[in-house]
């Protein structure tokens, strides 16, 4: 089986040495970097440069800049999308966001993970686990989603929480203050 099968699977892959996978993020980094070089101002061109780097989009959309991810076709959008400044998305698996999803700065959604064994890790191998963000969340800023999470609608996660397991519909889900 291909690494990129196994990397869409959930299965261990080589992430590192795949030149198939490398041209891949290559190629979505070069995207990433055109977009976050055009003016802000001019809209209608980073309307269209998200709308060829994701997978799927709604009509209404913003990403502010400066936004990175490894893929970008694995990323799917809804109608009414707000991502603010300094993003990142490390799409090996998909990355699901409703409609009405407010996205604060510094905010990170992290599909891969890696396997706790050294020789395995140093091999170059990881895994993808899919994030889905439900309709109507709103993601505080600094704000670490790690692979597998299912976040519910009508939620709100806090500002500098890191989530670690899934958070129905419904709540306000934040890291204790200091």
């Amino acid at each position: 089986m291909e690494e990129k099968q196994k990397m869409l699977n959930g299965e261990l892959y080589d992430a590192n040495y795949n030149e198939e996978l490398f041209k891949e993020r290559c190629k979505a980094k070069d995207i990433c970097f055109e977009y976050n070089n055009i003016k802000p101002s001019d809209i209608r061109k980073r309307e269209e440069i998200i709308k060829k780097l994701f997978g799927k989009t709604g009509k209404q959309i913003l990403v502010e800049q400066n936004f990175w991810c490894d893929y970008g076709y694995n990323i799917y959008v809804g109608e009414n999308f707000y991502m603010n400044h300094n993003c990142v998305i490390l799409d090996g698996a998909k990355v699901e966001f409703g409609d009405n999803v407010f996205i604060a700065p510094n905010c990170s959604f992290y599909t891969a993970g890696h396997p706790l064994e050294v020789e395995l890790r140093n091999k170059g191998l990881e895994y993808a686990k899919p994030i889905k963000v439900g309709n109507n969340v709103w993601i505080g800023g600094n704000v670490v989603v790690l692979p597998g999470i299912t976040i519910g609608d009508n939620t709100v996660i806090g500002a500098g929480s890191i989530v670690t397991k899934d958070i129905p519909s419904n709540v306000v889900a934040c890291r204790k203050p200091l």
